[in-house]
């Protein structure tokens, strides 16, 4: 489906970025929704084609976005196990398993847990997200574990999305980080924007990006012979950015075990091929999971509060620094 929008500037916006411009005078899409847009050169300034959403826009200027919408039919309805915490007429919770995609994108459009959403619910989902994202609320990286709340319904999907706005969504994840984090409690503020170098990764920025805040206790470090040291955090999220926890690690000189993307690359190890190093090279992905979810339940009103226990490749390497400690 197309559908093309037409702007243009006045004296008040004079000077603004294009993407705030959009996202400020078109309130049914995101600012990210917009970005891509622009990315994907779908958002014309004066007739020409603009690919940068930092670009400014000027008075009397004339902005055509001409947004091309996938068919709800192109997404492939698949029928993947899920590991369903709770369910009812509103909402569900899901323990998402370690490798899955959220929502179908670059390079994977037929596994994701939106496939699996579609092919168990159907229609039966909130549609405040695009027809690409029925239900999701918020999101996890690929290779994080953990809970996930989904929105069976506008309503639900609105009232919950007020609550992460708000920050009163409470969400805990459980980490291993090499090193040990000074100190060992404390909060992270920062900015983080897109790497300019690589579009892939985000990092800390001193003048732009959004707001982004991590509260983080060491609960165990573990000071084993031949292997450097290695902590186990607990990660409390007030906002919800992208990576924001691994960037945040990295900011503090660190990361998470198995992190390929901003991962440590001196690690230096005196034994390789001892016990816990032949666990840790199988260990696939990050030792990252969203362990806790609370929030209130957009119906009854409740605090409603979930748990959920560590994956296996991550369990095994916790053992098993337990046991070599112990």
């Amino acid at each position: 489906m197309n559908n093309t929008i037409k702007l243009s500037v006045d004296t008040e916006n004079n000077g603004k970025r294009l993407d705030i411009f959009l996202a400020e005078n078109i309130n049914k899409f995101t600012r990210s929704f917009l970005k891509k847009l622009i990315e994907n050169n779908q958002v014309k300034l004066n007739k020409k084609i603009l690919t940068s959403p930092s670009a400014k826009v000027k008075f009397k200027d004339q902005i055509v976005i001409k947004i091309i919408k996938n068919d709800e039919q192109s997404i492939v309805p698949k029928k993947i196990k899920l590991n369903i915490v709770y369910e009812d007429k509103d909402i569900l919770v899901v323990n998402k398993s370690k490798g899955m995609v959220v929502h179908p994108g670059a390079g994977n459009y037929e596994n994701t847990l939106v496939n699996a959403l579609i092919f168990r619910y159907k229609k039966n989902l909130s549609t405040i997200n695009g027809s690409s994202r029925p239900g999701i609320v918020h999101r996890i990286d690929k290779e994080t574990s953990g809970l996930l709340v989904v929105a069976k319904n506008n309503m639900a999907h609105s009232n919950l999305g007020e609550q992460f706005s708000k920050h009163t969504i409470n969400r805990k994840y459980l980490c291993l980080i090499w090193g040990v984090i000074r100190p060992l409690s404390g909060k992270i503020s920062t900015l983080i924007s897109r790497d300019k170098k690589n579009r892939q990764l985000m990092t800390v920025s001193d003048i732009n990006g959004k707001k982004a805040i991590t509260n983080y206790k060491t609960l165990k470090v573990f000071n084993i012979k031949d292997i450097p040291k290695i902590s186990l955090l607990e990660c409390e999220l007030e906002t919800g950015r992208t990576h924001q926890i691994r960037v945040h690690l990295k900011y503090k000189g660190t990361s998470l075990l198995g992190d390929k993307q901003y991962g440590k690359k001196n690690i230096k190890f005196k034994k390789i091929n001892n016990e816990f190093f032949t666990k840790l090279n199988k260990l696939s992905g990050q030792a990252l999971h969203a362990k806790t979810l609370g929030f209130v339940h957009p119906k009854t009103k409740k605090r409603m509060n979930f748990s959920s226990e560590l994956p296996g490749g991550f369990r095994k390497i916790l053992n098993l620094l337990e046991n070599l400690t112990g």
